[in-house]
């Protein structure tokens, strides 16, 4: 496994489902992927082990995939008083 590969992943997933504009779908994550308070800016790598060993990455990237899907084409992403827009 490569802890810090996945580990940059795992960050980058958070930061991404943070920025859905719909609680429900954020509220999921928290529930099923990554715990609230988990990812610090003092978080390490080894902090994150157990959502990068093979099982949990798999699932939690599942996880991130649905709830991309569902916040696409309900609500998108916000981030700096920017909604994402529709496709057209």
């Amino acid at each position: 496994m490569k802890l810090a590969e996945r580990a940059k992943v795992v960050r980058a997933m958070e930061t991404i489902v943070r920025c859905v504009n719909n609680e429900n779908y954020i509220e999921a994550w928290l529930m099923c992927g990554v715990a609230d308070g988990d990812i610090t800016e003092n978080t390490n790598d080894t902090d994150l082990e157990y959502y990068c060993e093979h099982e949990n990455f798999a699932e939690l990237m599942g996880l991130f995939l649905r709830i991309m899907n569902r916040a696409r084409k309900d609500g998108g992403l916000y981030c700096d008083k920017v909604v994402s827009k529709e496709e057209t």
